[in-house]
């Protein structure tokens, strides 16, 4: 793997696993959406890909975790599956977030981002509670790599391989 790879998240199709069709891979990768994990996996034919995967921040299950978090920035990643090459094509895009009363707004950047983007948020804050006892009042851990790490096992379960695009097409 060369550095450019690395940097990009880029990863060859696993030898001696036998590539799955695309059909069955896209089932594969939404099957890794469940009610417990902080992102959804859903079809991406609204931004022209085959599927986003993206934080649940307007979930209302999850919306009050994210907003005590003061998360300001979320990012979805956008997939395309080339059958021709075996590959996971994907491309990063991060947004700003507004909180007004607890409630989610989302809006596009300010700054334009477009590539592959890594990121690791956590937060434990402790304080008197009502009762005046001291403790964890609440705590956080956001991490990309909870949506990557999923994604880039279950393509390469598949025999498929997995392409982080910085730039030029999707």
């Amino acid at each position: 793997m060369s550095l450019f790879s690395w940097l990009t998240g880029s990863r060859p199709a696993p030898a001696g696993v036998a590539r799955e069709p695309v059909a069955t891979l896209r089932k594969r990768l939404l099957a890794l959406n469940r009610d417990s994990a902080p992102f959804h996996i859903r079809n991406g034919k609204p931004e022209g890909v085959d599927l986003v995967a993206e934080w649940k921040i307007v979930d209302a299950q999850w919306h009050e975790t994210f907003a005590r978090a003061g998360i300001k920035r979320v990012f979805k990643v956008l997939m395309k599956l080339d059958e021709t090459l075996g590959v996971v094509r994907s491309t990063d895009q991060e947004w700003s977030v507004e909180w007004s009363a607890g409630v989610p707004t989302l809006s596009l950047a300010g700054s334009a981002f477009r590539g592959q983007q890594w990121e690791i948020s956590y937060e434990s804050v402790h304080a008197f509670r009502e009762d005046g006892s001291w403790g964890e009042i609440y705590s956080y851990h956001f991490n990309t790599g909870e949506i990557k790490g999923p994604l880039h096992k279950a393509a390469a379960e598949g025999g498929w391989g997995w392409k982080g695009v910085a730039f030029g097409k999707l």
